[in-house]
């Protein structure tokens, strides 16, 4: 029988139904529904990565390395799986299953020693969230290469949900929508000192100070982060207006300022050190000052986005439901103001990488290798499908530290607060 038939039989087996895509061998030969997304395996090795890691890890392992690809929309085949996982018809394998499977590779030949893991894959040392770890993981992604990002981000080079206000806008349109919509949440005046907390490739920091006349401190343990934005800084004369520093949040003994925005940082921080970050958050504002949080938010299940984000993307990533991180803020003695989601956002601006990404493959292939442009396209395709699903989600968190007294300084309304802080 050819190789993709039995495969094709034997999954079908363990899973009590068709398969969902279309299965190509290595010998050429094909199975299962015409139409459908086809899985190619392109070798034995592929196989033995899921013999030895039969989950989520393996699967990445083997379509990282090239050992296993899909011809068509990867989108739509990672969709037909979640489905198959919705329906709790992907299990723990019973007696007969596990024979079953033994049987197909002994016939085919797959049983071998643990392939190594791709070079891309994350390799930490230490204890979670100590400050060394820390930077580990943050370099592991964000030192990947600045011209690598400025090819797949706007020009801005804003690295978090945009914010689009009408369906017809460029991502770049959006991003910058996003930066003034965080701008006017904070009510940003001529000479105020902000705060960005975990500033990535300075969009928030230089839109502030270009259009609001702030006066920015920036904080990233990123050394590639740090000299894009210096040199960006010279480039649009802001150099007296905004300081970077590689600098832990926890180092932080400035005096107060009058605003914060921290862009999808909170996701690094961690679980247990959550309490301390949003400690040092409220101990920065001044009396009255707001602080803008965009976070993602994720259910109880996988909350560091699952065995391929916490091994490739973003490696000890914490992620929890929006109303625990409210209420983490307000413990810290911060008052939340206002939440606004944006999931659909995200959406849209995942999609827009992934259409830049697949449009300069060859470019980008050349700068950081196959594996790691291969881990992106894996990386978007499963967010943009993990925030259309629900399955993930992002909020803007406002909030202010009242004074003593209990005054916030904030309108009656959000539209007067909005209003107040554009005029």
């Amino acid at each position: 029988m050819a190789i993709a038939s039995t495969l094709a039989r034997t999954a079908e087996r363990v899973l009590g139904v068709p398969l969902p895509v279309r299965l190509r061998a290595w010998d050429d030969s094909e199975a299962g529904p015409p139409g459908a997304p086809v899985a190619v395996v392109r070798s034995r090795r592929a196989l033995r990565r899921l013999l030895w890691n039969p989950d989520e890890l393996g699967l990445a392992r083997a379509y990282v390395s090239g050992d296993l690809d899909v011809d068509g929309d990867l989108a739509e085949a990672l969709s037909l799986f979640w489905a198959l996982a919705r329906d709790r018809r992907i299990t723990r394998l019973s007696l007969r299953d596990k024979a079953e499977v033994v049987a197909t590779g002994l016939r085919l030949g797959v049983f071998g020693p643990r392939p190594p893991a791709p070079a891309v894959e994350a390799r930490l040392a230490g204890d979670r969230h100590t400050k060394a770890r820390d930077r580990a993981a943050i370099a592991h992604h964000y030192d990947l290469s600045n011209a690598f990002y400025q090819r797949v981000l706007d020009p801005q080079m804003a690295y978090s949900c945009a914010y689009f206000e009408s369906p017809d806008q460029t991502v770049e349109q959006a991003q910058y929508a996003k930066l003034d919509l965080v701008c006017a949440k904070l009510g940003l005046r001529q000479g105020d000192r902000l705060l960005d907390v975990g500033c990535g490739w300075g969009s928030l920091a230089i839109h502030a100070a270009r259009h609001y006349g702030a006066r920015v401190v920036g904080i990233t343990l990123s050394a590639e982060q740090r000299a894009f934005i210096l040199a960006r800084l010279d480039e649009y004369g802001l150099a007296d207006q905004v300081e970077v520093r590689l600098q832990d949040y926890r180092d932080l003994a400035d005096e107060p300022f009058d605003a914060i925005g921290t862009l999808e940082m909170g996701e690094h921080v961690g679980a247990e050190n959550y309490p301390a970050y949003a400690a040092t958050l409220f101990r920065m504002l001044k009396p009255r000052g707001r602080l803008l949080l965009q976070q993602m938010s994720r259910g109880a299940t996988a909350q560091g986005g699952g065995a391929f984000i916490e091994s490739y993307v973003a490696p000890d990533m914490n992620m929890r439901p929006v109303g625990q991180t409210v209420d983490l803020l307000e413990h810290a003695g911060l008052e939340v103001r206002d939440v606004e989601a944006l999931r659909e956002h995200y959406i849209w601006t995942v999609q827009a990488w992934a259409d830049t990404l697949e449009a300069q493959w060859d470019e980008l292939v050349g700068l950081v290798g196959e594996q790691q442009v291969r881990v992106w396209r894996l990386y978007l395709a499963g967010g943009a499908l993990a925030f259309r699903e629900n399955r993930m989600g992002v909020h803007q968190i406002l909030a202010v530290r009242p004074t003593p007294t209990g005054v916030s300084g904030f309108p009656a309304t959000r539209g007067d607060t909005l209003e107040r802080a554009a005029s």
